[in-house]
């Protein structure tokens, strides 16, 4: 199947003949039951495999019992992870084969119909992990390519029938595999990280249209899948509060606040990034979408350096702004970051009001799911406070349709739109 690709190693382990039978704490189970899609290593009571030995290998079925030895869940066994079993599956038994993962997919397509159908844009995720019933699988779409990323071994086994599946409800030219760190780390079967599955290889960036704009991703080396496609919303709301604005774009990555800011009507937009590489494709970016007057007769600079040194050096100058947005990375990839996060989110909005004229915005947003949205909110409004300014809240955002959010721990994006009053 795979169509002039490289296609898949005829050595993939396939998921073994006989499931695994688990039991596990009652606190765990009474996560189960209400639908949660981990099982951790310290809540599996007892695992009993083939010739009732106590082990199985990435990617066995486990199925999850109760303590009346009713069935409650199946899941993908991963031995290498504190998540030992991903569940797939909830309820009632089903077995778990190609048709299972094509209906899958089949229901996550239809939950994107709506934004496939009302806003020009041809990228956007098609499968958002756990959410969408495929935890550790993302499924992105770049025009006719989609990039396929694994956050799990377990799913080496399925692979042949998942890319059937996607074959049969995406219908791509091209599928990309992408892997997490991670799963790099350990037996791959000769698969590797950027490597084409499915289709000829891309060329270069793939091109897409983002709300009308003209956008592109390194799908092959780039972070993620290629682009960030969690930001789409608020990159149009940003667009929407341009005009005739002075942006300053923080943590601008590959560009795509400021070439929404500038299409918007922005009369210049200043991008800041640590990344030399992605304040080049920022560039490239902005220049795929001069035919547009708006985009045309905005200036566009950039600068490569660390954003709080920047800032910094910005607001030693004087240099004020009309609409200030900062999407950090995560700073919290464990819970003990937590603290640190909120410290640092409450460094960049001191940094960002001071930055921000009387009467202008601030879009402050966060991406790591261990600080809540509250927290997240409060903190930058006492930081605000504690620089002597006042946040008026405009809006707070969330995830877009194709990231919807199906478990406490799946919801990770929020943002703050508030305006500033010095």
């Amino acid at each position: 199947m795979n169509g002039g690709g490289v296609g898949l190693p005829a050595d993939l382990p396939r998921p073994g003949r006989q499931n695994l039978a688990v039991r596990v704490t009652k606190d765990a189970a009474r996560h189960i039951r209400a639908g949660h899609p981990w099982v951790f290593d310290a809540s599996v009571m007892s695992l009993r495999g083939a010739g009732g030995s106590g082990s199985g290998a990435p990617g066995d079925l486990a199925v999850i019992f109760d303590d009346d030895r009713r069935f409650m869940a199946v899941g993908l066994y991963d031995p290498a992870s504190p998540i030992r079993i991903k569940v797939v599956h909830h309820g009632a038994p089903a077995t778990i084969d190609r048709a299972f993962w094509t209906a899958r997919l089949a229901n996550a397509v239809a939950r994107r119909a709506e934004l496939v159908a009302s806003t020009d844009t041809t990228a956007y995720r098609v499968v958002h992990g756990e959410n969408d019933g495929l935890p550790g699988l993302v499924l992105d779409r770049y025009e006719g390519t989609a990039v396929l990323k694994l956050y799990s071994a377990a799913w080496f086994p399925h692979l042949p029938d998942v890319l059937a599946s996607i074959a049969e409800t995406v219908h791509p030219e091209t599928i990309v595999l992408r892997l997490a760190r991670t799963v790099q780390g350990g037996p791959t079967f000769g698969l590797r990280d950027g490597m084409t599955i499915l289709g000829a290889p891309p060329e270069g960036p793939v091109v897409f249209r983002e709300h009308g704009l003209t956008m592109e991703a390194d799908v092959v080396r780039g972070q993620k899948t290629g682009y960030f496609l969690d930001q789409r919303d608020n990159r149009a709301l940003v667009g929407g509060m341009s005009a005739g604005a002075r942006v300053l774009d923080v943590f601008c990555c590959t560009g795509g606040f400021s070439v929404h800011a500038a299409a918007g009507g922005a009369t210049a937009v200043h991008g800041v990034d640590l990344s030399a590489h992605a304040v080049d494709d920022a560039r490239r970016n902005m220049a795929r979408n001069r035919q547009l007057p708006a985009v045309a007769a905005c200036r566009h600079r950039t600068t490569v350096g660390d954003a709080f040194e920047v800032m910094g050096d910005l607001a030693r100058r004087g240099e004020r702004y009309d609409l200030v947005v900062v999407d950090p990375p995560s700073f919290a990839s464990k819970q003990a970051d937590v603290a640190g996060a909120v410290r640092a989110y409450g460094r960049l909005t001191a940094s960002a009001v001071s930055l921000t004229r009387p009467g202008g915005t601030l879009l402050q947003a966060s991406c790591s799911s261990r600080v809540p949205a509250d927290r997240f909110v409060a903190g930058v409004l006492a930081a605000a406070a504690d620089a002597g300014t006042q946040l008026r809240i405009v809006t707070t955002t969330g995830h877009a349709l194709d990231h919807p959010v199906g478990f406490r721990e799946g919801a990770y994006l929020k943002a703050v739109v508030a305006t500033v009053v010095h």
